[in-house]
């Protein structure tokens, strides 16, 4: 397990457009390292899930934002995953509904709630070192973090993966909304290294990704060691 002695946490950011394999690779990379895995997608997820619950119109941005305001939630962390829960409660397999994915995507472009998530998931430093996982992570939540990586493939093999899993998106759609809304617009975070998996498993890419991490860090502890 990699656990600096007195030094700030140390944060992961992988980035990328949806089917990319963000979620996979980075709990493998987390559990690889020992360190908590952040599943920022899951904490859009949760608004969703309660604004559907509370029957807010989640098209309606003023409505959005002011749920999100006055919702009652904590952070928790366990079992190396840290999470949003609402009123004590993780709805872990509702926000995986095909009518919470549905509901995600108008909620995660309200600048409010962008704003409200970044200082949350920024929280999630009091856990130790993480591995977050989102579309704006080195661009806006972590940006000064030195490890950022921007996962990627063909849209055909995404939309594959996506069928895989038994869900029908319009990825092309959803790439355009995520890259062109206004708060914190998907792209590769300035300094990010990007991988395209198109061709690779998901331990070729996760063991990509941990190779750099150590070899980054090997080269940290040998020049403060001079």
């Amino acid at each position: 397990m990699l656990q600096p002695n007195r030094r700030p946490p140390i944060v992961i950011a992988i980035d990328g457009t949806s089917a990319s394999g963000k979620s996979t690779n980075s709990k493998l990379v987390a559990k690889a390292l020992g360190f908590v895995h952040v599943d920022t997608g899951a904490m859009y997820r949760t608004l969703a899930w309660y604004c559907l619950q509370q029957r807010i119109d989640v098209q309606n941005a003023k409505a959005v934002a002011a749920a999100c305001r006055r919702w009652k939630t904590a952070l928790k962390c366990s079992d190396g995953h840290a999470y949003l829960v609402v009123d004590g409660y993780y709805p872990a397999q509702e926000i995986r509904t095909a009518e919470v994915s549905g509901a995600v995507s108008h909620v995660a472009t309200v600048p409010k709630v962008r704003d409200w998530m970044k200082r949350k998931q920024r929280e999630c430093i009091q856990f130790g070192n993480l591995v977050m996982e989102g579309r704006d992570i080195g661009t806006n939540v972590f940006p000064e973090t030195d490890f950022k990586y921007y996962l990627d493939a063909k849209l055909e093999e995404r939309s594959r993966r996506r069928a895989a899993d038994g869900i029908q998106e319009n990825l092309a759609a959803r790439d355009q909304r995520d890259s062109q809304r206004a708060a914190a617009p998907l792209m590769i975070a300035l300094g990010a290294r990007v991988i395209n998996n198109s061709q690779m498993t998901s331990e070729q890419t996760s063991g990509t990704i941990l190779a750099d991490i150590r070899k980054r860090l090997a080269d940290a502890e040998k020049a403060r060691g001079r």
